[in-house]
């Protein structure tokens, strides 16, 4: 099979990562596992993990998007696959709250071209993502025992494949069928209270679209009708403010993460 590299508008990631109906809240979930990655010593596997993203585009003028969302993952036990509250560290003996991933919102804007790689029948997308900046815990002392590095650094790598005929097709507004490769080299989760131990996380993880919300995976069903609804749906519109991230909600909920809550902290529809 020949494979060539074309550059495709942006109404056609907008059709594979969410959809042209802005009325529509569209889903993709992700099923995984972490590695712990020290030098010298083996392989360990920590986590196994299971996530969402919840999002919506919003054409602004022609050929460009709002893109917003929001996503939950949670960390399981390797074993049982069971949801995790707490978790002992295995390098310094000390249990600790286990802090979900609960990012709203998660945004951007889709303009310009994407690059795919097509393949007859199928088209991939693939993005290699180095975010690199200011690590927000850094300057504050009380962190120090959770995320002292002075920058936050991290590789995402995306591969999207997707029909290439729903792509061409114009009376499509959304692909049919979507599989996901994401792998991710990162720093310690600053819940693990790793300080500046040497080492990182590996995440390999597979996913797929879903089209309704009876369609995710029960445990996240279980969490978003229970204690956080917000998620079910992505925002109306594109919402103010920075994206969060793992190292800000730690910031926001250090006093809940201290007190051993359970994460995600509850949050309503709004």
């Amino acid at each position: 099979m020949v494979t060539n590299t074309q550059e495709l508008d942006a109404l056609h990631w907008v059709k594979t990562r969410s959809s042209l109906d802005s009325n529509q809240s569209t889903y993709l979930i992700w099923a995984g596992k972490i590695y712990a990655f020290i030098p010298g010593e083996r392989r360990k596997l920590l986590f196994k993990i299971l996530g969402m993203s919840v999002s919506r585009c919003i054409a602004t003028e022609a050929g460009k998007w709002d893109f917003t969302s929001r996503e939950l993952t949670y960390y399981l036990d390797p074993e049982t696959g069971e949801k995790l509250h707490k978790w002992e560290n295995p390098w310094t003996g000390e249990t600790v709250p286990v802090m979900h991933v609960a990012n709203n919102p998660v945004q951007g804007e889709f303009k310009g071209k994407f690059p795919a790689q097509v393949e007859g029948e199928n088209t991939t997308f693939v993005f290699d993502i180095f975010p690199t900046y200011p690590n927000p815990l850094a300057a504050d002392p009380k962190f120090a025992e959770y995320s002292p590095q002075a920058t936050y650094q991290a590789a995402e790598l995306f591969k999207l494949t997707v029909p290439t005929a729903d792509l061409l097709n114009p009376e499509i507004l959304e692909v049919s069928d979507l599989k996901l490769s994401w792998d991710r080299i990162g720093q310690w989760l600053p819940w693990m209270k790793m300080s500046d131990r040497t080492g990182q996380l590996i995440y390999s993880a597979i996913g797929s679209k879903v089209h309704n919300f009876t369609d995710l995976p029960q445990l996240l069903q279980d969490e978003i009708n229970t204690r956080v609804p917000l998620y079910r749906d992505a925002p109306k519109s594109y919402l103010e403010g920075e994206d969060m991230t793992s190292w800000l909600n730690f910031q926001a909920h250090f006093d809940a993460y201290l007190a051993g809550e359970i994460f995600p902290i509850p949050a309503a529809e709004s």
